[in-house]
């Protein structure tokens, strides 16, 4: 359940409606009244504005997904931070009953059921009834449904929601090589939210292509890491896995894998505009093929290209497929050649021992050089952050020293520079005077502490070393650590517009427990001209291998290589380096 806030954010806001929707079907509300608010949520979840703003402008009613009746509801909400409408519903239906919803297979009628016959409206309620052999005899329940719950229940205690791409990622990858290994498999390919780097994922969607598709699935669901088999059929099989992630295998023979994994990559509305498009064209699209509407013949895809190929349409990256006009880009033959990992020519923002980091200036320096970086910017952390162990003026001069040093053994394998990650105090002013910051040949100016601050206190204080002329990158701008803590309430707005006056650069830091900016922040950076720098933030030269999570936002967000500093020549790097000083 939603922690509700006397201040809304878009974020905010969709966790609202998505919690009425769930009480309305609990309830057993007309199903299109649901729809309504769970696809205002989703847009509002996806919206690149604050919707505060959008609010002022009165434009409410022009977003996607929001109607008169949803925006009096924002407009309620935002100007007295209460709902009527959800006060007189939790009144009838418990709020809590909306956690009962995350327990697989649960649905909101039997939830309503529970609670109706039983007054169950807790997960410990739940489970205690269900414990107590007193769930079974209610109508449509039995023995095995009342273990089901309990399982259920259990399985819920070991997950936290949806999982950080960078716990999902890896796991994923050597699932993927687990079964490329297998006997008859002729490829297999992650799908879903995964495949589009999404910060964060639900369950696992994989493929496989294969003839046979009951091998595969039998070496699927006896793995020896698997908990529990939630389903097991020929073209589908659903676990559970010890680590608490969950995935699905869908096995399809080769001729089809096309079809197959355009349509489980997703999201559902590229996919619907997508259908849509093949409707206009004499197509009915499925997961299993094309389909002719004049003779129901079909044409099979092997690969994805050949899918967007029948539809007149260039092959449209994963990570575009979010309905955000890809499909529209495609079809004109004008998606942007997006950045890859083979663009990065530097890393500016990185640790040593000097301070939180566990490896020296030279080892960071050769681990760089070994990966084909040309330039690196050693960025320990400023004074006042203690718990980094900040460096004083003193030490600044003396970690300078020992660059040298390094850079003179190293030669023109690598260029090594002095930077520092600049603490922005909680009182507005930078860590170091401006005497200091101009020493150095690269600032990165974040934010670390105080990050509950009030909107208006926060982003001016960010603002302000937007505004400071030596500060030349702001770091992880909103500080947000997924999935444990969200970033500060900045006025996005006010920051682009003062980065874009400027001409600092704005970070995606490439930390998969940061990625921020957020894509949709990123796109608005990049449409405004602000430079981007993507960036490992490593504290260890294993680090640097990161940046793929980086580059997926980047990608996410339509950047291009010219866009990132990082991907400039050294030369071009240094001489934007030397203008903004």
């Amino acid at each position: 359940m939603p922690k509700l806030s006397s201040r809304y954010t878009n974020q905010s806001l969709a966790e609202t409606f998505r919690l009425i929707a769930d009480l309305l079907e609990i309830k057993g509300e007309v199903i299109y009244k649901t729809l309504a608010y769970r696809k205002a949520a989703d847009n509002l979840t996806d919206l690149d504005r604050d919707i505060n703003e959008v609010a002022k402008e009165g434009a409410l009613t022009d977003l996607p997904g929001v109607g008169k009746a949803i925006a009096e509801k924002i407009d309620e909400l935002l100007s007295t931070g209460k709902l009527k409408f959800l006060d007189k519903l939790a009144e009838e239906v418990p709020l809590s009953l909306a956690d009962l919803l995350q327990i697989q297979g649960l649905g909101p009628k039997k939830v309503g059921l529970f609670w109706r016959e039983l007054g169950i409206t807790t997960l410990d309620e739940l489970k205690a009834a269900a414990e107590a052999s007193k769930l079974r005899d209610l109508p449509g329940m039995g023995a095995k449904s009342e273990e089901k719950i309990l399982a259920g229940i259990a399985a819920l205690a070991r997950r936290s929601g949806r999982k950080p791409l960078g716990a999902a990622w890896p796991f994923a990858q050597d699932l993927l090589a687990w079964l490329r290994s297998l006997p008859g498999v002729t490829a297999t390919e992650a799908a879903g939210s995964l495949r589009r780097m999404k910060d964060t994922v639900g369950d696992l969607d994989i493929l496989a292509a294969a003839t046979d598709s009951e091998p595969v699935m039998q070496a699927f669901v006896t793995r020896a890491d698997v908990i529990e088999i939630i389903g097991h059929g020929p073209t589908k099989s659903s676990v559970e896995f010890t680590n608490g992630l969950r995935a699905q295998l869908w096995v399809h023979p080769p001729e089809r894998f096309g079809t197959a994994l355009q349509y489980a990559t997703g999201s559902k509305d590229h996919n619907v505009r997508l259908r849509e498009l093949a409707l206009n064209s004499g197509y009915s699209l499925s997961e299993h093929a094309l389909k002719r509407t004049a003779d129901e013949s079909e044409i099979t895809c092997a690969t994805e290209e050949e899918v967007y190929q029948a539809l007149g349409l260039s092959w449209i990256p994963p990570e575009l497929r979010e309905d955000r006009g890809e499909v529209q880009a495609a079809k004109a033959d004008a998606l942007p050649a997006l950045i890859t990992t083979r663009d990065r020519v530097a890393e500016l923002h990185c640790h040593s021992n000097w301070s939180d980091g566990k490896a020296s200036i030279r080892e960071m320096a050769r681990g760089a050089a070994q990966r084909g970086l040309k330039l690196i910017v050693i960025s320990d952390h400023s004074q006042s952050l203690g718990i980094a162990n900040g460096l004083t003026p003193e030490r600044l001069q003396q970690q300078r020293a020992e660059i040298e040093a390094v850079q003179a053994d190293l030669g023109d394998s690598i260029r090594i520079l002095q930077g520092s990650e600049v603490e922005i105090k909680a009182d507005g002013t930078l860590d170091y005077p401006n005497k200091i910051l101009a020493e150095l040949d690269l600032v990165v100016a974040s934010l670390h502490t105080s990050l509950g601050q009030p909107r208006a206190q926060i982003t001016q204080r960010l603002i302000n070393a937007i505004q400071n002329p030596h500060v030349d990158i702001i770091g992880h701008p909103t500080g947000r650590m997924i999935p444990d803590r969200e970033g500060a309430d900045l006025d996005m707005d006010a920051v682009l517009a003062a980065a874009a006056e400027s001409g600092v650069a704005l970070e995606i830091n490439a930390h998969p427990s940061r990625l921020d900016l957020k894509d949709i922040y990123a796109r608005r950076a990049a449409e405004l001209g602000i430079p981007l720098s993507i960036n490992t933030d490593a504290h260890a030269p294993q680090h640097f291998d990161l940046i793929h999570f980086g580059i997926a936002t980047a990608r996410r967000a339509w950047v291009t290589p010219e866009q990132v500093i990082n991907c400039w020549d050294m030369d071009e790097i240094l001489e934007w380096l030397k203008n903004r000083g």
